[in-house]
């Protein structure tokens, strides 16, 4: 199963598992600035847990995976990880791969 899943990096994808919060790993594949895209404070003056708050607001802290644009302050509620790819192209971002398809 394909797991990959390409977004800016103003976007960040959280998981909560029982009232328990994890930011999914950000890892870069093209970077045409020396810019350290994982400092979220200097970048976007917002911390890791300001941002938890607010998704904590959007559905009370429910399990599933949370889509955050940092950039401009939305927050999106996915039940599962194919939620935040689904998310991505309703908001424009991605592509669905023509090789494969999507469910």
């Amino acid at each position: 199963m394909d797991t990959t899943i390409i977004y800016p990096s103003y976007f960040r994808i959280f998981e909560c598992r029982n009232g328990r919060w994890f930011i999914k790993n950000l890892e870069s594949f093209v970077t045409t600035t020396t810019t350290n895209h994982e400092d979220i404070k200097a970048l976007y003056d917002i911390t890791e847990g300001q941002i938890v708050v607010e998704l904590f607001r959007i559905n009370a802290g429910k399990s599933g995976y949370y889509l955050a644009n940092i950039r401009d302050k939305k927050y999106y509620y996915c039940v599962d990880r194919d939620g935040t790819k689904n998310k991505l192209l309703e908001l424009g971002i991605g592509r669905v791969d023509p090789q494969v398809g999507y469910q």
